[in-house]
């Protein structure tokens, strides 16, 4: 069983300026994953934003105009940083509030802090634009920057006592990772090939005529587009299911955020799937009322008593 601490006794005012900082990027950067921590206690949504704000800062080295040996040195900075937070070697009084925040998170909170330099390693393999063949060399990659973060969020969750096959929880929390992240892959498809990124696997491509890439609002002259996306909303389908496995082990709070962000991310796969050229046309989203109705479905605790009563009638 994973346990958290709900609350600390006294967070002083500069850990507490250090979380604001990190509050405010998570807000101003995250839209989606904003709109699920608000379902969390403080400690905990404060800890998921330190989270948030470190992962941001390794992905803008990745995302950004500096020339890639710069990159790479500075994706080596925040390695050095995480073995200084191992290390229990950053202070309040540190500069970067960010580091500050998660300092504070990693006492608090089980953190396996080991999962930011596995995210660190995928945005490496971004900046050498490493390509994949198959499903099984996208995942290797999945897994750094997006499995990674569901097993640090599961940290900071923690899971109920008595839970069934609570042994498994990293695993569910990893695989939902990777779920939600083929959901970003079709959604920015248009984006990353702009960016000169192709991260949907290679043998998929080639089946349905798309190795020519998506350089424009149509999709390659000739090909099964519409085959692809549901060959892959197919394959996230499968990842959702079993990775919302998960939610009967967590508390009703952070069984909520999950499922918030999680169903927000599910709706996109909806739509994607009822349109297939619109992630070739532009971003693909929800208004704002459907992300509503999403959290409100998460706060009663519905997904998560569908996927228990789906689990109790598999073991009878």
């Amino acid at each position: 069983m994973i346990r958290t601490v709900e609350s600390s006794p006294h967070v002083s005012a500069p850990v507490l300026a250090a979380y604001g900082y990190c509050e405010a990027v998570t807000g101003q950067q995250a839209r989606n994953f904003a709109y699920g921590i608000r379902l969390l206690p403080t400690p905990k949504r404060r800890a998921m934003s330190a989270l948030y704000a470190l992962s941001r800062r390794v992905d803008d080295i990745g995302d950004g105009a500096l020339d890639d040996d710069v990159k790479i040195a500075r994706l080596e900075d925040t390695r050095a940083l995480l073995t200084r937070l191992r290390a229990g070697e950053v202070e309040e009084d540190d500069t970067d509030p960010v580091a500050v925040a998660l300092a504070h998170t990693a006492r608090v909170f089980p953190v396996p802090l080991g999962g930011l330099d596995e995210l660190i390693d995928g945005v490496l393999m971004d900046v050498r634009g490493e390509t994949y063949e198959t499903w099984d060399d996208l995942k290797v990659y999945c897994r750094c920057v997006a499995g990674a973060i569901g097993r640090l969020s599961l940290g900071v969750f923690g899971t109920e006592p008595g839970a069934r096959g609570v042994e498994r929880a990293p695993e569910y929390a990893d695989t939902l990772g990777l779920a939600l992240q083929l959901t970003n892959i079709l959604r920015d498809v248009r984006e990353d090939a702009a960016g000169g990124r192709t991260y949907l696997p290679a043998d998929d491509l080639a089946k349905f005529g798309c190795s020519a890439g998506f350089d424009g609002p149509k999709p390659p002259e000739g090909s099964d587009f519409a085959g692809l996306v549901h060959f892959e909303v197919r394959r996230a389908r499968t990842l959702f299911a079993e990775g919302y496995r998960l939610l009967p082990m967590l508390d009703r709070r952070s069984g909520a955020c999950v499922a918030a962000m999680a169903g927000i991310y599910r709706r996109l796969l909806d739509r994607i799937e009822r349109d297939p050229e619109a992630v070739l046309r532009g971003r693909v989203s929800l208004p704002g009322r459907e992300k509503a109705y999403v959290a409100v479905r998460g706060l009663s605790g519905l997904d998560a008593r569908h996927v228990s009563r789906r689990t109790v009638r598999r073991h009878t």
